[in-house]
């Protein structure tokens, strides 16, 4: 579980000032030396002649990889810009690439694209264009170099938002003076299942069979109990190269399972950084041969789920007084239930059950160090008297730009009603 400490800066995109000559994920390879056939040239009769296989210490060459790792930087200033948006499903990624004709440091200094939406199934196909619009900034470290990844966000071409485009809507709250001043902090838990890529099933467990129960699995070491761990530790090396701030990682109780934690994060920022966590998790998997799924409950039975625990904190919370404050936020979190778990992520009641570490998906709750509540606060935080609380209903599929823009919205912006108050039905666990 992320705990929350200090957000750091937001991240800015700097000139890399040596350029690599392998991209960070890709394979190195032994230089390699050309010399001159000894009998004959390479040419003969003028017409025929005979191509050698190029060798290495470690064999031959792969010609395909060896152009992939090819440092295009001291011939041109121009990079490679990876546009990712949002797909139609509110879960897939897509991109697309554009040559860029120098570095960059800022979305600003990027141009505004567009895509087909008509086979994202964001458009209908009479008027099928989508508006990209250069949001947030992060290093490729699959091209290495210069090259960047783009979140963007959609619009339609007269400058409208689209329907799945979440993400201005969040930064219309997050922008507000009232949050604002506020500087929420979020530390989002995003966990996720690894899947073997034919058959659909969990890595590590037998083919349409189980493996022993839970317990042994969680944060686990041995090829009998942990399995992805490459996955998981390419992924966390990605995400710091990228700028991403991810702080930390681990196996989960399922097998197979595994979550990465990104923040502190301030606003908006939270979002963009868990959307290009999940892209560049989605191209490791593509890389790896496995299947990702943030299906929230991906086994059914005597199996965790996976879900996206989102720690919350204001400036007034993390002051002193600030465990009233956590109070008078879970009560709006409380009146606001039903509002919260509609937008916390599809198939999400297969996983509230109530058990397997959650809360009923109809009842609200709350406790300190109770993870069987819809709300968890922490022992330090009544410890203390003041912190941050835990949001433990969204789904592994949630989107983070709604959740984050949600919480904000409850607990600072929104005023409930005396009727509202007085209606109030809630337990503490």
């Amino acid at each position: 579980m992320a705990q929350i400490l200090a957000p750091s800066a937001q991240w800015q995109m700097r000139a890399a000032k040596k350029s690599s000559h392998f991209s960070p994920l890709s394979s190195n390879f032994s230089s390699l030396v050309m010399k001159q056939h000894k009998k004959g040239a390479v040419f003969r009769n003028s017409a025929k002649f005979r191509v050698f296989a190029i060798k290495s210490e470690n064999g031959t060459i792969n010609r395909l990889e060896q152009m992939l790792n090819l440092d295009v930087t001291p011939y041109t200033d121009k990079i490679i810009a990876e546009y990712i948006w949002i797909g139609g499903s509110g879960v897939d990624v897509r991109s697309k690439s554009r040559t860029i004709s120098k570095p960059v440091e800022h979305p600003s200094e990027l141009p505004k694209w567009n895509y087909d939406g008509s086979s994202t199934g964001q458009a209908p196909g009479e008027d099928s264009e989508v508006i990209l619009y250069p949001q947030a900034i992060f290093k490729d470290p699959f091209r290495g170099g210069n090259n960047i990844l783009v979140i963007c966000d959609t619009y339609t071409p007269a400058g409208e938002p689209i329907p799945t485009n979440k993400r201005y809507r969040a930064a219309e709250i997050l922008s507000d003076p009232k949050v604002v001043a506020e500087v929420p902090w979020y530390g989002i838990e995003q966990e996720y299942t690894l899947l073997q890529r034919n058959v659909k099933w969990p890595l590590g467990w037998p083919v349409g069979g189980y493996p022993g129960p839970q317990g042994p699995y969680y944060c686990g070491a041995g090829a009998d109990k942990s399995f992805g761990r490459d996955i998981s530790d390419a992924h966390y090396k990605a995400c710091l190269y990228a700028g991403i701030n991810i702080s930390g990682t681990n196996g989960e109780v399922m097998p197979g399972q595994w979550e990465f934690q990104v923040g502190p994060s301030v606003g908006i920022e939270a979002g963009d950084h868990i959307w290009c966590a999940r892209y560049l998790l989605e191209r490791i998997t593509e890389q790896a041969g496995v299947v990702l799924t943030l299906d929230p409950k991906p086994i059914d039975g005597d199996w965790n789920g996976a879900g996206c625990h989102t720690n919350y904190s204001t400036k007034s919370m993390r002051e002193e007084g600030g465990f009233d404050v956590i109070k008078k936020a879970i009560l709006n979190l409380s009146l606001r239930h039903k509002a919260h778990i509609s937008a916390y992520g599809e198939g999400n009641e297969r996983r509230l059950t109530g058990k397997h570490e959650t809360a009923s998906i109809n009842t609200f709750s709350w406790g300190v160090a109770n993870r069987g509540c819809s709300i968890r606060v922490g022992r330090d935080t009544e410890k203390n008297g003041k912190g941050y609380l835990e949001d433990r209903r969204p789904a592994s599929n949630m989107d983070p730009y709604v959740v984050t823009g949600l919480l904000a919205e409850t607990t600072l912006l929104w005023e409930p009603t005396l009727e509202a108050k007085l209606s109030l039905h809630t337990r503490s666990c």
